[in-house]
């Protein structure tokens, strides 16, 4: 198989996060899986998107985007839709509707009370009843390692996304929607919708409602559709990151 014919896996991180995030996700395709933090990327999700781009080296990539990063998912699929094998969308909303007091509250008690604040008043409550206590305090760890400036950079981005659900709309390869059932953003029903607009859209939903059979015959058929034959990806692993989708 030629270079750039190989399976690649990108990995884009959730607001307050960074590429840490997915460090149970590094080793699926040893050599192939990238991780980029992408707040050094610049200033907009159209930036963060083509500069991400820039680190895969194949033609086949499976981009998996958790918030802001499903929108950068998005993004990149958008600059290159040739080069995307599939998409997963990990607490995605696909439709932004500006909210300019919300932004700038959010920047405001960052510059005046700090990170930790921030954490506590805007990202610790969108964490789904079922969230565990560790999960939870190992996303306010990884955001209380981040620079002020960059969290600034990211709810900037956060809020001047685009809406994408036209090009959801159109995109012609596999697009997987991931909620927890008990999500609060952007939620079951949005998700399912979400799922729905795709052409090739499924739905996977993780915790009490009903978990993700991706050892199933059902489950093997849809990885081999997303990945082509005679190739199965460890899907379950990837999914346990489905916990922090709701982090903004």
């Amino acid at each position: 198989m030629a270079a750039r014919e190989r399976l690649e896996l990108l990995f884009l991180h959730a607001l307050p996060l960074d590429g840490s995030m997915w460090t149970a996700q590094k080793q699926l395709l040893p050599g192939s899986t990238h991780t980029p933090t992408l707040y050094p990327f610049g200033d907009s999700i159209e930036a963060w998107a083509a500069e991400a781009l820039k680190i895969a080296k194949g033609d086949r990539l499976i981009v998996v985007g958790c918030s802001v990063g499903g929108s950068c998912a998005l993004e990149l699929a958008v600059i290159a839709p040739d080069r995307v094998a599939a998409l997963v969308l990990l607490g995605t909303k696909v439709v932004h509707r500006p909210d300019p007091a919300l932004h700038d509250a959010a920047l405001r008690t960052l510059r005046e009370k700090g990170l930790e604040e921030t954490w506590n008043t805007f990202w610790a409550p969108l964490f789904s009843r079922s969230a565990e206590s560790q999960v939870i305090d190992n996303g306010r760890q990884i955001m209380l390692r981040q620079s002020p400036l960059d969290i600034a950079r990211g709810i900037t981005v956060f809020h001047r996304r685009p809406s994408r659900d036209e090009f959801l709309a159109t995109f012609p390869r596999p697009i997987v929607v991931v909620t927890g059932a008990d999500d609060v953003a952007p939620g079951l029903e949005v998700s399912k919708a979400q799922a729905a607009l795709a052409r090739q859209g499924r739905l996977r939903t993780v915790g009490a409602a009903r978990k993700p059979q991706f050892n199933s015959p059902s489950g093997h058929r849809d990885l081999r559709r997303m990945t082509g034959p005679g190739y199965e990806l460890p899907w379950t692993d990837l999914f346990s990151a489905a916990r922090f989708a709701n982090a903004g």
